[in-house]
């Protein structure tokens, strides 16, 4: 057996691979990148057409985010967030509080995006606990339909996606779950604006329905991934803020793999602030692009209200009774950093923006291809929806066979059940070479 031979037999016996099949698994091996090309063990690269699970936002051995790490490591890998901090850390902390703006002035750090959605549950649980009145019957969170916020258990309570979820059903805690906010799904007659009011009404009676119990609204910001790639209709996502606002209700947004610039914006919820009007979350939970996909960072921010519930003496055991090992590390620090730099800078949000308008041009004339049934995206971010085969009436038939025939002519990307999501780096300059192998493999 030779090198090659045993890295793959390894990799397929004693490596246990995240939602894989391991009895059939066969996966590659990347021994290097560059830029948005990935190269594998025995030299053949391929275009990473999805940021490597959506989180390498600027691609790969970015210059920038490589000598921040380095200078930092010149100095201290890893401290404990339990008793100290470090200046990397902090500065991150305060940059992040001034982009965001909106109150939002306070960070928590964590190490993936599930625990950054715990955070945000765990905080607005104690938070009502904390302030005056009787608030003991809020033990419930109202979630979106086919909502997906990480594989926590409680994260996969959160959830909406029966794949997920079933397996650790006994688990689960309950949720009280409103529509599935899609603006691709709806009545020929309804007018988006109308599906958007509809599905507003619903949760406002789901709101008050359950008064007082409702611990926190959660909610993916403007596009649902792991649903596979649905778009909430204009203006859902202010219309919920404003439901929230007038029933005091906490509302979390997730921007786990929609902030940091992917969609154009610094937060995806920003598209939603048209006609002057800001909106307002309790918690906005940040990772995967927060790092530039480097390493292991989360964050969860939030307001002056929530923190101040939490301030008081030590014998009154107010404090936030959660945190993790890794939690706001310098190394991750620094590539947080330096993610902001370009995204004030080299790689700016209006470059990004101009990038998902050519991008999003790209992805509609894809639409007419074998087999799909819709195409949407929003800045650097899209998805391919296909009907599914008659013959075989498998979720993710056709989505297989596409992107076993992309990567022969070297583009990788991961399908989503009859989804194919599409996120290069938001740096692919040169388009041309990703949309004509898919408008290959989709017969174009």
């Amino acid at each position: 057996m030779d090198q090659i031979e045993r890295l793959r037999w390894l990799d397929r016996t004693v490596v246990w691979h995240a939602f894989s099949q391991m009895a059939e698994y066969d996966g590659l091996i990347i021994e290097e990148a560059q830029g948005c090309w990935l190269t594998d063990i025995e030299g053949k690269s391929y275009l990473d057409a999805a940021s490597s699970l959506w989180c390498n936002m600027f691609g790969h051995r970015v210059p920038e985010i490589d000598q921040a790490i380095q200078e930092q490591l010149g100095k201290v890998a890893h401290v404990t967030n339990l008793g100290m901090s470090h200046p990397t850390t902090i500065r991150l902390a305060e940059r992040l509080v001034e982009v965001a703006g909106r109150g939002l002035e306070h960070v928590f750090f964590a190490g993936d995006g599930a625990s950054a959605v715990e955070v945000a549950m765990k905080m607005a649980y104690q938070y009502w606990r904390q302030i005056p009145g009787s608030h003991g019957g809020r033990t419930k969170y109202l979630t979106l339909g086919d909502a997906y916020h990480g594989d926590t258990l409680g994260t996969v309570s959160l959830g909406g996606i029966s794949r997920f979820q079933k397996m650790f059903e006994p688990l689960l805690f309950e949720v009280v779950r409103g529509p599935c906010p899609d603006r691709s799904r709806r009545p020929e007659a309804m007018s988006e604006s109308e599906v958007c009011e509809y599905y507003l009404e619903e949760y406002a009676k789901l709101l008050d329905a359950h008064a007082g119990e409702i611990v926190a609204v959660v909610a993916e910001s403007c596009i649902q991934g792991a649903a596979g790639f649905v778009m909430q209709p204009r203006g859902f996502l202010r219309g919920l803020n404003q439901l929230c606002r007038e029933r005091g209700e906490l509302l979390i947004l997730d921007e786990i793999a929609v902030g940091m610039g992917r969609t154009g914006k610094m937060f995806a919820f920003e598209h939603e602030e048209f006609g002057g009007e800001r909106l307002s979350p309790d918690f906005v939970c940040l990772g995967k692009g927060l790092t530039g996909g480097y390493l292991a960072m989360s964050a969860t921010l939030t307001t002056r209200c929530v923190w101040e519930a939490f301030l008081g003496r030590r014998e009154e055991g107010k404090a936030f009774l959660h945190g993790h090992t890794y939690g706001g590390n310098p190394l991750a620090a620094a590539a947080g950093n330096a993610v902001l730099d370009l995204l004030q800078g080299r790689v700016g949000l209006e470059l990004i923006e101009k990038r998902g308008i050519e991008f999003g041009k790209r992805m509609e004339a894809l639409r007419g291809g074998r087999g799909v049934r819709d195409v949407r995206s929003l800045g650097m971010m899209g998805g391919i929806e296909f009907h599914r085969d008659p013959a075989e009436n498998r979720v993710g038939s056709e989505s297989n066979r596409i992107c076993k025939k992309v990567l022969n002519d070297g583009v990788w990307l991961r399908p989503l059940g009859d989804v194919i999501p599409v996120l290069p780096p938001v740096v692919l300059e040169d388009f041309e070479a990703l949309f004509r192998v898919l408008a290959s493999a989709l017969d174009l």
